[in-house]
């Protein structure tokens, strides 16, 4: 059975159409149960998200900051497995009909053995992974099974990233590039960093056809109308998972996220 990379493609260049940037939603698996974590998804995307990345909790989150950190040792504590991550992207797919991707840090994949993962992703009609620690350097195994299986490969670029290195990163991935709007982890912050517009023209400048869409620091409506004016998409983690920390119960949670994902859209419309 192939993937939804097609699916994911068309969708992005449908909001392109539309002369938008797309919202990318971002919420853990299992977080805070593998039950409650699918209906916040599901309530994400029919919120507004164009595209859900669903994160694989892992006990080294080094990208992430203390409120994915927080979800994602709920999640572990829950017991969340592999298994729950592909039952998350099944349902939510299944439901929604909208792309669904797997963000993961390349320890599980491996231990867990590529071929496996990569097959058992496109069957729950997975569009891809976001691999943030994977070097594209070290990415041909699981670049070819992820073709094989009709999977999208993103890759996260930095501020720091030199232009050779951006050029052999568009080269690599599929799907889109994400990229990374300041140094550091992700959180919600006050301002949107000066670094991510220069970062998208220069990915953008490799010559690449892949969409570029922008995280880490995007929290509000306002913010994400400020980074749909140079991205292509805008991509939100931590104010999600931090609107389901602070609702006083799981039904409160999802119809905060709902909510959320509803002023998140009006903001890539610019409409904030």
């Amino acid at each position: 059975m192939s993937g939804n990379i097609q699916l994911l493609s068309d969708t992005l260049a449908a909001v392109k159409s539309e002369g938008r940037s797309a919202l990318i939603a971002y919420l853990p698996a299992g977080f805070p149960t593998v039950d409650g974590g699918i209906e916040a998804i599901k309530a994400v995307l029919d919120g507004g998200a164009d595209v859900v990345e669903v994160g694989l909790p892992h006990s080294d989150p080094v990208l992430d900051g203390p409120v994915i950190q927080t979800a994602d040792d709920i999640a572990l504590r829950g017991g969340v497995k592999i298994a729950d991550v592909m039952r998350t992207v099944r349902e939510a797919h299944a439901a929604t009909g909208k792309p669904v991707l797997v963000m993961t840090y390349w320890n599980p994949i491996d231990r867990y053995g590529v071929e496996r993962f990569t097959a058992e992703l496109a069957e729950a009609g997975g569009a891809g992974c976001i691999l943030p620690d994977l070097p594209v350097q070290e990415s041909a195994l699981w670049r070819e099974h992820a073709e094989k299986h009709g999977l999208a490969t993103v890759f996260v670029v930095a501020p720091s990233s030199k232009d050779q290195r951006l050029a052999q990163i568009t080269a690599a991935g599929s799907g889109f590039v994400y990229a990374a709007s300041l140094m550091g982890v992700t959180g919600t912050r006050a301002s949107v960093s000066s670094q991510a517009e220069d970062l998208v023209a220069r990915t953008r400048a490799t010559g690449t056809d892949l969409p570029v869409c922008v995280g880490l620091g995007v929290s509000n409506a306002t913010q994400a109308a400020e980074v749909a004016g140079f991205a292509d998409g805008v991509i939100v983690g931590s104010a999600f998972v931090k609107a389901m920390l602070d609702a006083p119960d799981d039904a409160a949670g999802v119809e905060a996220v709902r909510s959320l994902a509803g002023d998140l859209a009006q903001g890539v419309r610019g409409q904030a």
